[in-house]
């Protein structure tokens, strides 16, 4: 569901501060949220088995819930991950499935071999039948264990299913030539098959983001590196009798935006919109960009360059509204004292303005944030830090 996000000044709170403890530490990915308004992610290290899964030995991570109370929101760690064949250090956000249950991948951990810390895993979290505590874990199945070849290894980026109720990703390496890959997971067996092999070069290499589908079933995703002027790249797999076809949809270079580290997004007219970490016209900034199809060709509009100085461009997929204002975050560059930002974009007589929604100072509020940005019906956002807080990173709200 789409709501709008108001013009009002915002308020900004930070509703869990990650302790490096149960809880978990290092929550990069953001949030997905539920019809009740609870919200759900994962913390990449943590958990309370420290001296655990190599090379951080900081523990393994966890999978949380926040659900809101009149005294204010209620912390939950709803799993707890022990490494080795049950996973650690998950990287990508979680996500609902047509059957309500929670799933989600691991970077690590899986099969140990031939991988240092393991190949990464998909995995599925499976509530309590009744619970009469706050601490009740969820139940986690390993769906499938990367091995470390041709299908590919450590998977990151959100995970989509299709209308069948197959389950799709990216792994960032692996394949048959190495850059990575994009996989499907068969509905019930959750059997493993490889949709494309990226090759590094016009397709790029190493996707980071996952994937999304149109109602006609293509999948659209980016790759970080490779493309024609090794800049990264947009592309389309479309489906076939003999397979999936692959378009490039566009190669990045300097000014356009290089390292679409962000998600993509459809607008109502088709259109794919993304962003880019770095690149751009001003100071290596990184842009929002949109991709619209024409005569069999696509062409790109740049819609926002940022003007943060060293590599500050957004990681996290951009959210849009029902009034089609975007908002997302950049994660700024702590080194030269930029901790990020939330922002929103908005669309003016064919110009968009970026409003600051907050400024990160890397203290109690956090900083660093790589998350996207989810909106509930009241129109608040929610988002996470990678650091600041107690130095493990926060999770926040950003009121209207």
């Amino acid at each position: 569901m789409l709501f709008s996000l108001g013009a009002a000044a915002q308020t900004f709170s930070v509703i869990h501060t990650f302790s490096d403890g149960q809880d978990g530490a290092y929550p990069y990915a953001g949030l997905v949220t539920d019809k009740k308004g609870n919200l759900y992610g994962a913390a990449n290290q943590g958990g309370n088995l420290k001296g655990s899964c190599p090379p951080a030995n900081n523990g393994c991570g966890t999978v949380f819930k926040l659900a809101p109370s009149k005294s204010g929101w209620k912390f939950q760690s709803i799993y707890v991950f022990r490494g080795g064949k049950d996973g650690q250090g998950p990287y990508g956000r979680v996500a609902f499935g047509p059957d309500g249950k929670l799933y989600g991948t691991t970077i690590e951990g899986g099969n140990q071999q031939p991988c240092p810390s393991g190949c990464g895993s998909v995995f599925r979290l499976k509530p309590p039948p009744t619970c009469h505590t706050k601490t009740c874990p969820w139940t986690e199945t390993a769906l499938y264990r990367f091995l470390g070849n041709t299908d590919g290894f450590y998977p990151t980026g959100d995970l989509t299913f299709d209308q069948a109720g197959n389950l799709y990703g990216t792994t960032f390496q692996g394949g048959s030539y190495g850059p990575g890959t994009v996989y499907e997971l068969k509905k019930g067996s959750w059997a493993e098959s490889v949709v494309w092999n990226f090759t590094g070069n016009s397709d790029g290499g190493n996707p980071y983001s996952g994937v999304i589908f149109d109602k006609a079933g293509n999948i659209y995703t980016s790759a970080l590196a490779g493309g024609l002027n090794n800049g990264g790249a947009v592309l389309e797999l479309s489906p076939s009798q003999s397979g999936w076809t692959e378009t490039t949809l566009y190669d990045f270079y300097g000014t356009s935006g290089v390292l679409p580290f962000a998600g993509l997004l459809l607008n109502g007219s088709g259109n794919v919109i993304g962003a880019t970490e770095s690149g751009g016209p001003n100071a290596s900034g990184g842009t929002v960009y949109e991709l619209s199809p024409s005569g069999g060709n696509w062409n790109l509009t740049t819609l926002y360059n940022f003007t943060g100085q060293g590599e500050p461009g957004p990681w996290g997929k951009l959210t849009m509204d029902a009034a089609g204002n975007l908002c997302g975050t950049t994660q700024g560059y702590p080194g030269g004292g930029d901790w990020g930002t939330a922002f929103k974009l908005t669309l003016s007589n064919g110009v968009w303005t970026e409003t600051i929604l907050h400024r990160f100072t890397g203290g109690s509020d956090g900083g660093y944030p790589l998350s996207n940005l989810v909106l509930d019906s009241k129109g608040n956002l929610y988002g996470t830090t990678n650091l600041g807080g107690n130095g493990f990173g926060v999770v926040f709200q950003i009121a209207p």
